[in-house]
């Protein structure tokens, strides 16, 4: 029995080891993907949704748009999407706050397109990639924050697309926040791995009892 019992323990701490060290390894290559900018000529810059309040987005969002703006007054792409649906309760998509602000802004309306369905990142990625792909275009800038940039690479290459990252310098979230919400994509990014991005978006209720699992 004492020897069963000491061949568990050795067992659980070797699991636990592994656990920790496949997290400790994703958390690098989250942060390493955080800290590359690989924006290049494509068809589309693609703008992951984030808050947005009565129509104006929020700070996340617009630094966000900002940088997208950037990108294609570089010419690097010729249309920007957006992305993002709405909350219960909500009048505006995130999507159609971004499009109004890009507007503001000086992007053309013939330079902006709109996917409103998605309320998460799989969601967004999935129809984005249904209505490029319709347009024939897969080979796209995607823009965040630069902790989500190691989960939309990879989710967008599963849905299709020719994806590369460019995260936004100007977000509001930084320092022990932007570390906080690199841990919690390291989580995300290891379980996506093991499980799938589709399975974790499809069984989101279940994601949601572990913090910072989810894929929202």
């Amino acid at each position: 029995m004492i020897r069963l019992f000491r061949f568990a323990l050795r067992m659980g701490v070797l699991i636990a080891a592994l656990v920790v060290a496949y997290l400790a390894v994703t958390f690098v290559q989250v942060w390493l993907a955080a800290r590359r900018d690989d924006a290049r000529p494509s068809q589309a810059i693609i703008v992951l949704g984030a808050a947005q309040y009565n129509g104006r987005p929020s700070a996340v969002l617009a630094a966000r748009l900002d940088h997208a703006i950037a990108l294609y007054r570089r010419h690097l792409a010729p249309v920007i999407m957006v992305t993002g649906g709405r909350d219960p309760g909500e009048r505006d998509t995130e999507a159609g706050a971004s499009a109004q602000y890009l507007h503001q802004h000086g992007i053309p309306e013939s330079a902006i397109l709109r996917e409103t369905t998605g309320r998460s990142t799989w969601e967004s990625l999935q129809a984005a990639a249904r209505f490029l792909e319709s347009r024939n275009m897969r080979r796209v800038v995607l823009v965040s924050d630069p902790y989500h940039c190691e989960r939309i690479e990879a989710i967008a290459h599963q849905v299709g697309l020719d994806a590369v990252t460019s995260p936004t310098r100007t977000s509001p979230i930084k320092g022990v926040a932007a570390l906080q919400r690199m841990v919690g994509e390291a989580v995300r990014v290891a379980a996506g791995r093991l499980f799938g991005y589709k399975r974790l978006d499809r069984y989101r209720w279940v994601a949601k009892l572990v913090p910072g699992l989810a894929t929202l």
